[in-house]
């Protein structure tokens, strides 16, 4: 047999039924009550870190949505204006390169066969 029945059966001998129920009964409330305190506390807590977790969580979302448009903004404006210039000189090179379509319609066509060449 336990011990604590031992005890248990000992202290209902001694006592009779009475005094043990009112004992248990006192224990069970005080138990309760301390049950309730902790929970309120712990739910008090709870509730604390969540909202520290919370505005964390903005603190960081905030700081990050401010600092990415500036940089990607930059960044893509740049791009936009290097690829703008490379295609800017790009056509330029070209149109250095051939000759106007206006002056190349002036021309005669080359002849489809070879002329003889004179040599002397």
């Amino acid at each position: 047999m336990p011990v604590t029945a031992k005890l248990s059966r000992k202290f209902y001998e001694k006592f009779g039924d009475d005094v043990p129920t009112s004992s248990w009964i006192g224990f069970n409330m005080v138990d309760a009550t301390y049950r309730s305190d902790l929970r309120e506390l712990n739910d008090l807590n709870f509730a604390r870190f969540d909202a520290k977790l919370a505005a964390d969580a903005v603190a960081q979302a905030r700081d990050t949505t401010h600092q990415a448009p500036r940089f990607g903004s930059g960044f893509a404006q740049a791009a936009t204006t290097a690829g703008l210039v490379f295609g800017v000189v790009k056509l330029l090179a070209l149109g250095h390169k051939q000759e106007p379509l206006s002056a190349r319609a002036r021309e005669p066509p080359l002849p489809s066969h070879p002329t003889p060449s004179l040599t002397l």
